[in-house]
């Protein structure tokens, strides 16, 4: 961002000009993996300072920082967590005293003092408050998000948001995630190459402990937690949609969870662990963080400037993964195109089912469903409605069927559609019975 490679230099001057020599050598210059028509030069760097782009989630620091020194100037950041001291030991545009403020504030007030040029536009929020006119400015989305659900959801809107007759409409989507010391970078064309959602089964559901054990007998703050969130959350508040990013919600939780661990002299419940094990957040590491995110904006400057092939390019390796629990290695592959995801796909996905099983049964595993991964689906075939979570009225109207044998409500080979107020999308499976 600040003073792009070469053009628009503020106060002018070779001082300034030379913090960014090496992007000019990139920008203005061919390499040997230039596209033959590509022309180097200020049209490159013009288009790069133009380009508009959004950075969200917990990997914003390094994306926010690099997206900065790559020679972009016009970033958009949505964030709507505050700053917890336990961010500091990694997340190196906090400082103590901004303990309690809004990262995405603080991080680009912190990156336009440090880097000057750039504009930084901060939303503190959630990705969900925003429409698709909103997402339509953005010449790219950048996404280091800890939430599948967060994900799953701007996957279906860009994908949702793609008009054949407008190609402007078609917004890539650079995703990066960690796990300890594993992490991925991926770039996805809406319609054109395969969807978050098609990638699904990469990021398989969190083993679930079984209710029998938080009912009665848990052993771990853990199993207090989920607790506090499956049963207690459900016995006193069923009526209010458990949303996992407000601080109300997490602070019950938390309190009710502490309350069981003191009966059971179980230490260790915290409000941060009470938001971990809710949102499933796995413990991030500054040096995985570092190199993901690198990946990310690395992808994200190739395709504004294409100086380089980038990951997603038709009929090219789109999926990069990264492992440093032994060694560092990557390596990257193809992830094809799904033509039954529920999102970019045509056709129903076939799931096989026990025909024995209840309507209830079925509706949990959906849960644990690699697949799948819907916490409070809705389900109804062509002709009927199966089971509402929501309204009252309609849960209460559609309860009885839950209890019934999945082949006494569908018959084999029949479709099925299943929202989940999670997700602004429908997703459609044909329910084969296990003979």
């Amino acid at each position: 961002m600040a003073e792009a490679a070469g053009s628009g230099l503020p106060n002018g001057g070779e001082s300034q000009r030379s913090r960014w020599k090496y992007l000019d050598n990139i920008l203005n210059r061919r390499g040997p993996f230039t596209d033959p028509e590509w022309q180097p030069g200020e049209a490159v760097i013009e288009g790069l300072s133009r380009a508009k782009i959004l950075g969200a989630g917990g990997l914003g620091c390094e994306i926010l920082k690099n997206l900065a020194l790559s020679g972009f100037k016009d970033i958009h950041v949505i964030d709507m967590d505050t700053i917890d001291v336990s961010n500091l030991n990694r997340q190196f545009l906090f400082r103590h005293a901004d303990v309690g403020k809004y990262k995405a504030e603080v991080a680009a007030k912190f990156v336009e003092k440090r880097v000057k040029g750039v504009k930084i536009t901060p939303y503190c929020g959630k990705i969900q408050d925003k429409d698709e006119d909103y997402y339509m400015q953005f010449a790219m989305i950048v996404c280091g998000l800890d939430s599948i659900e967060a994900r799953r959801w701007i996957n279906a809107t860009l994908v949702g948001m793609v008009d054949d007759e407008n190609p402007d409409s078609m917004k890539p989507l650079i995703d990066g995630g960690t796990e300890g010391f594993k992490g991925q970078a991926r770039v996805i064309f809406p319609t054109m190459t395969s969807c978050i959602e098609c990638q699904l089964d990469m990021h398989a559901p969190r083993a679930a402990v079984p209710l029998c054990t938080l009912a009665t007998i848990p052993r771990q703050p853990q199993h207090c937690i989920e607790w506090a969130h499956i049963i207690a959350w459900e016995e006193e508040r069923k009526e209010i949609t458990l949303d996992t990013d407000d601080p109300e919600h997490i602070t019950w939780l938390y309190q009710k969870a502490l309350k069981r661990a003191q009966e059971f002299n179980i230490p260790g419940v915290t409000y941060s662990m009470t938001q971990g094990v809710v949102k499933n957040i796995i413990p991030a590491i500054a040096s995985t963080n570092a190199i993901v995110a690198a990946s990310c904006c690395n992808e994200a400057y190739k395709i504004a400037t294409n100086t380089n092939p980038f990951l997603g390019f038709p009929e090219t390796d789109n999926y990069m993964m990264y492992t440093g629990d032994e060694s560092i290695y990557t390596y990257t592959f193809q992830h094809m195109k799904k033509p039954d995801c529920p999102v970019c796909g045509n056709l129903a996905r076939p799931l096989q089912v026990n025909p024995n099983s209840t309507l209830h049964e079925f509706l949990e595993s959906l849960a644990e469903r690699p697949e799948a991964q819907l916490k409070k689906p809705t389900i109804r075939t062509e002709e009927k409605s199966l089971y509402y979570q929501f309204p009252p009225s309609l849960e209460e109207q559609t309860r009885p069927n839950l209890p019934k044998k999945l082949n006494e409500l569908v018959s084999d080979g029949e479709e099925v559609a299943i929202d989940d107020p999670a997700f602004q999308v429908q997703f459609k499976y044909k329910l084969v019975f296990q003979k």
